[in-house]
């Protein structure tokens, strides 16, 4: 469109129109990636803009990124397009309301009870417990990190299902047929087999078993990890999830941490760990749980966690040979770094650089988010073949 052309009739492609604007804003100061014209140039044929405000928003919706811009904005669309009355207000928006969710607080129903038309009122809601979700857990005040808490609570923490020895009745035609069943099913029927009995397999879950790593150097994340190990205990009631410290020594907790009150099944925690905040040698310790529980029973067919960041003071050859040890007996082995989250990280330290090729995934344990992540991991089917790693907010992709 040629400068000094207000829109109405004749108006040119909306391509044509996308790029002598963006090449105005450009003359500006304004930068106006190739992907915003694109994006002005699809909004122009999706709103057919026919009006000044209209063609006013749609611009300033796909091409100003920065407030600073705004002003350059407006200079460039009054002489591109002829002097065209700016900054009008969107023809639908006349008010715009804040409504703050509260977790504990029934969310209401937008329009009850106002007796404004409906379309005059645009609602932004703005949900705390979203933005606790991807906070890292070192940064957040006391209340945030009890609300954090509570909600790893809820956390449903359930391992992966294996195949039982012990058979159940199956849909008809599914699995074996079970003689002993059929025949005395067909005693009522004067001996005809109308239909036979067959069984199948019960799914079972599978033990987990959490490694919790209690250094000094996991201080800021040791009691929500150890939250979360309460989550998972409270999930099996009946058993199936064991819970070790880690540290200069092995301290299992699982006891402690299977009464009902977390700030008191955390308190018994810190109670039995003697090295709590202290030192640690992760190859040692692994070679104390293998010892003694691990290779014995514990871990053999489990969903194995290690909830460390990989410093380790030891001889990381140790900690290799124990993750290898530790790997021929498991289901699945995961180890979940909270540093791994830093802009750069990389798993140069020695101890995860040594553990790194023997796990099954390398995930985040910074967050709510990354928990809630975790808790999806250990209940999916082992996957072999290398170490999977899961990006902040995406899926898993190879080490």
């Amino acid at each position: 469109m040629p400068e000094g052309r207000a829109p109405g009739r004749d108006v040119p492609p909306p391509e044509d129109v996308a790029v002598g604007f963006a090449q105005a804003l450009r003359a500006e100061g304004v930068a106006v990636p190739p992907g915003a014209t694109v994006g002005f140039a699809t909004a122009l044929g999706a709103v057919r803009a026919q009006r000044p405000s209209e063609l006013y928003w749609a611009g300033r919706a796909t091409l100003v990124h920065r407030p600073e811009d705004v002003a350059a904005f407006d200079r460039a669309f009054g002489r591109f397009f002829g002097g065209v009355a700016r900054g009008a207000a969107p023809p639908a928006l006349r008010s715009v309301e804040l409504h703050v969710d509260a977790a504990d607080e029934d969310q209401a129903t937008p329009g009850v009870g106002d007796d404004r038309p409906p379309g005059e009122t645009v609602t932004v809601r703005w949900s705390p417990v979203e933005v606790l979700r991807h906070r890292d857990l070192a940064t957040c005040t006391p209340e945030e990190l009890a609300e954090t808490h509570r909600l790893i609570g809820d956390l449903a923490v359930h391992a992966a299902q294996r195949r039982s020895r012990r058979r159940r009745p199956a849909a008809r035609g599914a699995g074996p047929l079970d003689v002993r069943s059929t025949i005395r099913r067909a005693l009522r029927t004067g001996g005809e087999v109308t239909r036979p009995v067959t069984t199948e397999r019960r799914q079972r879950p599978r033990r987990l078993v959490l490694l919790l790593d209690v250094s000094g150097s996991m201080g800021p994340y040791a009691r929500s990890l150890a939250r979360f190990a309460h989550a998972a205990v409270a999930a099996r009631r009946r058993g199936g999830v064991e819970v070790f410290a880690l540290g200069t020594r092995v301290t299992r907790i699982s006891r402690e941490l299977a009464t009902h009150d977390p700030d008191e099944a955390l308190r018994c925690a810190a109670d039995a760990v003697a090295d709590w905040s202290g030192g640690t040698r992760l190859g040692d310790g692994l070679r104390r749980f293998n010892d003694r529980w691990g290779v014995r029973g514990v871990a053999r067919g489990a969903v194995v966690v290690i909830l460390s960041d990989g410093w380790d003071r030891g001889d990381p050859a140790v900690l290799a040979d124990e993750m290898a040890r530790l790997r021929r007996v498991v289901h699945r082995l995961v180890w979940v770094n909270p540093l791994k989250a830093s802009p750069g990280y990389a798993p140069l330290a020695r101890g995860m650089a040594a553990a790194l090729p023997h796990v099954d995934d390398f995930v985040e344990g910074h967050s709510l988010a990354s928990l809630e992540a975790l808790a999806r991991i250990v209940g999916e089917p082992a996957v072999r073949g290398g170490a999977r790693v899961m990006p902040a907010g995406g899926g898993p992709v190879g080490w």
